[in-house]
């Protein structure tokens, strides 16, 4: 008699699962979803006045330095290459990013080399910090207050609605700085677009016979769930317990669409960096697909706001009393049976496309691994917060 599965949720960690389960393992699998689409936060679709292909929830660029992720994803639809390009609004001129040797020239009007230009940030840095205890501190100690102000300190304050120096350290760290003209945004060795769409991908990891979509269905964990053996939950790990401890915070993203005709700013993101500006980036979704042709172009202004029960939840805060609010959600829900937290919302934690199909494909051998051999399936796949 076959195994009965429950998902919830259909983003990238509850198809890469179900993919892999039906795969390995004599299962039925029903997935639950609460929105009128597949595929969360990736979901792509064709606006319908421009033909354009829309990241609907965002910005979304797949990229990864390992080649077994690429050609994983590369097996159900084709990728084509594409570099992710972001331009900087800042007191009303345009520069380069990431960081790099134009930008440091644009900024303080120079011509550095390599050399020249890492001996004069060396003089913008904070020596006295010795260990940053805060996002504003990381700053200030590698780059100094100039391109802190410039890049770091409005665009975060709006993004996260709070201080910098209110945020952990740790968050800078994917932020780089080059002493080259190098402006891709990625460096991963494999970077692309999927050519259908991410919706188009999700549909093709959960085609399978036994395995059933189930879209506007709301899931509850006090409902009737006895009937499948095993659980895989991909939502907010609050929401599970009814936020019985408190509400995890996140940020969330609104949107503004407007059509216009021909290229409206010559680039895919433009982001503004001056808190007096409300949103904090502009996306032109035509610059995802190069190879593709329209006269017309659809942008998004995208405004961050604090999550309320009603919106979308998208980037973890993990400040300290998010984490201690974890702590005893994770302590929970090791004391249920026959229920594993899988993916960004459910371990609450930043994680990119390539991070969450990594850990979906890795924690599929680990579940089908322990139940056949009659040990305890993990709770989650990840051992810390």
């Amino acid at each position: 008699m076959p195994f009965r599965f429950l998902i919830v949720g259909s983003g990238f960690s509850g198809a890469v699962l179900a993919n892999q389960l039906v795969k390995n393992l004599d299962c039925r699998i029903d997935i639950f979803e609460e929105r009128d689409h597949i595929a969360g936060n990736c979901h792509t679709s064709r606006d319908e006045e421009t033909g354009i292909m829309v990241h609907r929830y965002g910005p979304h660029i797949f990229n990864t330095d390992k080649k077994e992720i690429w050609d994983f994803v590369n097996s159900f639809t084709e990728f084509r290459p594409y570099v992710h390009r972001v331009k900087a609004m800042y007191n009303g001129n345009v520069y380069s990013l990431p960081v790099n040797l134009l930008t440091l020239n644009q900024l303080f009007k120079q011509t550095f080399t390599p050399q020249s230009a890492r001996e004069f940030l060396n003089t913008l840095a904070d020596k006295t910090i010795i260990e940053p205890k805060n996002f504003e501190e990381q700053a200030l100690r590698f780059i100094g207050k100039e391109l802190y102000q410039a890049f770091f300190y409005g665009y975060t304050k709006k993004q996260w609605g709070c201080e910098p120096a209110e945020l952990p350290a740790s968050i800078l760290k994917r932020i780089p700085v080059r002493f080259n003209y190098d402006d891709n945004y990625h460096n991963n060795s494999y970077t692309g677009i999927p050519v259908e769409g991410y919706t188009y991908l999700i549909q093709k990891l959960l085609d399978h016979p036994s395995v059933s979509i189930h879209l506007n269905k709301k899931f509850s964990s006090s409902g009737e769930v006895s009937s499948y053996d095993h659980i895989f939950y991909t939502g907010p790990i609050d929401a599970w317990f009814n936020y019985e401890y408190g509400r995890l915070g996140y940020r969330t993203v609104t949107f503004e669409s407007s059509i216009h005709d021909g290229d409206y700013q010559g680039v895919t993101q433009m982001n503004y960096c001056d808190e007096n500006i409300p949103y904090t980036r502009i996306a032109e979704h035509k610059h995802f697909t190069p190879w593709e042709h329209h006269e017309k172009t659809i942008v998004f202004k995208e405004f961050s706001k604090e999550t309320t029960k009603d919106d979308v939840p998208y980037y973890p805060k993990r400040l300290n009393q998010d984490k201690k609010l974890l702590d005893q959600y994770r302590q929970k829900a090791t004391m249920l049976s026959n229920v594993s937290f899988l993916g960004r919302l459910a371990t609450y934690r930043y994680m990119d496309m390539h991070h969450v199909i990594g850990e979906a494909l890795q924690f599929s051998k680990s579940f089908t691994a322990a139940l056949l051999s009659g040990t305890n399936p993990p709770v989650f796949p990840n051992s810390e917060n």
